[in-house]
């Protein structure tokens, strides 16, 4: 009797050497590699304006850094790229690898999601469920589409949904003393 045998491929960060440089975007969740196409534009606006926000208010306070698409290397096999992050200057300062990529769980990441059932899979379980795991205190979620915003905020050591804001609402934080930001503004 024949028995079929499939065994899951375990991606690395030392094979995503081996992938062409072209507009897709590379990332592995507990070694499952995780491919996506350029986003919509509305998409990237959305990245774009959280990131400023967060940056203009890391300005003016000087306690962290916000930065767009930066990579997070976990470990050889959780290797990602949130659409935003900011992380205090205490993590920051032992942080980073030779390269430039953290090595450690920023306070906070931002997604933006992409259209598809396999998007939504990836950054409302896979990067959920990693995210918890590895310590982020808040994760936020941006629907450009639904024009709403999940937060999830960390409770008994997991990242649970703590509010979903809709454009007339603004969205704060007690990671950021004084952060305010219009959610409406995310999508005009």
């Amino acid at each position: 009797m024949n028995q079929l045998v499939t065994e899951k491929i375990r991606w690395t960060t030392a094979d995503l050497e081996l992938l062409p440089e072209d507009d897709r975007r590379y990332e592995i969740v507990d070694g499952e590699l995780l491919v996506t196409r350029a986003p919509h534009w509305k998409h990237q606006k959305a990245i774009n304006r959280m990131a400023n926000a967060l940056d203009t208010w890391s300005l003016k306070t000087n306690l962290g850094e916000a930065v767009p698409t930066p990579g997070l290397i976990f470990t050889d096999a959780d290797n990602v790229i949130p659409d935003v992050v900011w992380i205090s200057k205490e993590r920051l300062a032992t942080g980073l690898d030779e390269a430039g990529h953290l090595l450690v769980a920023p306070e906070l990441i931002v997604e933006v999601l992409s259209s598809g059932a396999e998007n939504t899979r990836r950054d409302k379980d896979l990067k959920l469920r990693l995210y918890s795991a590895r310590g982020v205190r808040e994760y936020w979620i941006i629907d450009w589409q639904e024009q709403r915003m999940e937060l999830y905020r960390r409770e008994m050591a997991t990242l649970s949904l703590a509010v979903t804001l809709l454009p007339g609402d603004d969205v704060t934080s007690p990671l950021l003393p004084g952060f305010t930001y219009p959610v409406a503004r995310l999508f005009e």
